[in-house]
């Protein structure tokens, strides 16, 4: 199957415009078929994934199953995937199918629903397969506008302002990194993103505004870069777009914000910050060891006052993503593998909670924590489903987020204590606030008198947890399944990462002993 990689990125597409040309009319039979249609194209996209997964080396530190054409205007279509992406194309193709048998309870506009998540899909899987900077920056950046259309049509009652809010965000960090590929097609010669990450950008200090930026043209290019990924991903102080979103975004939505676009910043770090810049990583890491233990920190502390469900998940997010920020920037093995698992891990646990709290959402359409309580006396499945999703969260040993956080932890105190002992004050914080959510929704007597008639989980529902629980159980007491696929990559990431760093050592001491 020579071209595995576009048929699995771009199927998704072949069912959205079988959707739009193939089905006519909105009453129940159109909607029913427009949900089955989109979640058979999921489970053969993810059908597909397995192919690559299969034929995959993870041994093999090369990209791999590399398509080529020619594009316009002599630029090239490119695909690709490495121990790195691999991951997160498995992520987006397991979870898409659980997504769309979520939506089954929608009724408005069904047709175009399961269209925007579709064409969402396809687009979310060609940002982790480019291999071509603009291709890479067209697949990032469209990825906006589905994703904007689902909070403001499908979304809650502030859904105008969620939405132009995350897309304002997230476009406006994006476009200074168009103008650091720019700069980078203009001194390189090429998009061609295994290339650039061989060339050696600038080191040279020079003066900016009176002020000396160490590392020079690559520290620019990282800053350029680092403006998108850190608003996608998103880190503190940019991160005011992220509850926002997710409180007003339908469940299957939030589920999908959190549990892989979220990543794209990750990936954007691991793909582009450290190859490409290296000089320019070292220089800025200990702003961004910091400013990721402050996040930890301080929105674990604002989700404690949260009045709404999804909105204290949403801060749980961002405190969670400043563990892989943190870990990516340790540049040691520990530290990147904790990210990338950290990653991993977070996609599925996270969606299980979005779609936890889509599960009662649908039965009495409020997120107020203080409208439930005593949920264990009529829905005991839902209750402890939503348990283990919890206590993962929290980091429970022989769950996935347990490894994620000892792991990314491990590789911060190697590089920094003060950091790692700021960052695990945020593991109890997190058992604070995720305890206490559970304990307001669920345990308890069943006191008011709009709850008497809940019902437990559906088998629907159900089926959709399963896989959820498996793997982050799986994660949890197996993590060499994903840390012998991103083991080699990583470490020839930092291999590569080190003697960048030795080079630019060396040339400044023979410039330091010419000059003296």
């Amino acid at each position: 199957m020579g071209n595995i990689l576009t048929l699995t990125t771009f199927l998704p597409v072949l069912g959205a415009v079988i959707l739009a040309l193939g089905l006519r009319g909105d009453d129940a039979a159109a909607q029913r078929n427009a949900k089955w249609v989109a979640l058979v194209t999921t489970i053969v996209t993810f059908i597909c994934s397995l192919f690559i997964l299969t034929n995959f080396d993870p041994n093999n530190t090369d990209f791999q199953m590399v398509e080529t054409a020619d594009w316009i205007m002599g630029l090239q279509y490119k695909m690709g995937v490495d121990g790195i992406s691999i991951l997160f194309v498995m992520l987006t193709t397991f979870l898409m199918p659980l997504v769309i048998a979520s939506c089954w309870t929608v009724t408005t506009r069904v047709k175009e629903y399961m269209i925007a998540f579709l064409i969402l899909e396809t687009l979310m899987l060609g940002v982790f397969l480019a291999l071509d900077l603009v291709l890479f920056y067209l697949f990032f950046e469209a990825g906006l506008i589905p994703m904007f259309l689902i909070i403001g049509i499908w979304g809650g009652k502030d859904r105008i302002y969620a939405s132009f809010k995350f897309f304002l965000y997230t476009f406006l960090g994006s476009v200074l990194m168009l103008v650091a590929m720019v700069a980078m097609f203009s001194e390189a010669g090429t998009t061609d993103i295994p290339v650039l990450m061989t060339h050696t950008f600038g080191t040279e200090t020079f003066s900016l505004l009176g002020v000396q930026i160490l590392g020079g043209m690559q520290t620019l290019l990282w800053l350029a870069f680092f403006a998108s990924f850190a608003v996608k991903m998103p880190m503190w102080p940019v991160h005011t777009w992220l509850p926002d979103a997710h409180v007003q975004a339908p469940t299957a939505g939030s589920v999908v914000l959190a549990a892989i676009l979220l990543k794209m910043g990750g990936y954007g770090f691991l793909r582009f910050s450290l190859p490409m810049f290296p000089v320019g990583s070292e220089v800025m890491a200990p702003l961004v060891l910091w400013l990721s233990a402050i996040a930890i920190v301080y929105t674990s502390l604002v989700a404690l006052v949260q009045a709404d469900m999804k909105k204290l998940i949403a801060y749980s997010s961002v405190a969670h993503m400043g563990f892989v920020t943190m870990g990516i920037f340790t540049f040691n093995q520990q530290g990147l593998d904790g990210a990338i698992f950290q990653m991993i891990s977070h996609g599925f646990i996270s969606g299980a909670l979005f779609l936890c709290v889509g599960v009662i959402y649908d039965r009495m359409h409020t997120r107020e924590i203080d409208a439930y309580g005593g949920l264990v006396n009529r829905m005991p499945a839902y209750a402890l489903i939503f348990l283990f999703f919890t206590m993962a969260n929290v980091g429970l040993p022989g769950t996935s987020g347990f490894v994620g956080e000892f792991l990314t932890l491990l590789g911060v105190f190697q590089v920094n204590t003060w950091v790692a002992l700021v960052a695990t004050s945020g593991v109890i914080f997190s058992a604070a606030y995720a305890l206490w959510l559970y304990r307001r929704v669920v345990l308890g007597d069943l006191i008011k008198e709009s709850l008497r008639s809940i019902t437990d989980m559906t088998g629907r529902e159900r089926m959709i947890f399963a896989p959820l629980v498996v793997m982050t159980l799986l994660l949890g007491v197996y993590p060499a399944l994903v840390l012998d696929m991103i083991g080699p990559s990583v470490a020839a990431l930092i291999d590569n990462y080190d003697a960048a760093l030795a080079a630019f050592d060396a040339a400044s001491q023979v410039a330091a002993n010419e000059g003296s």
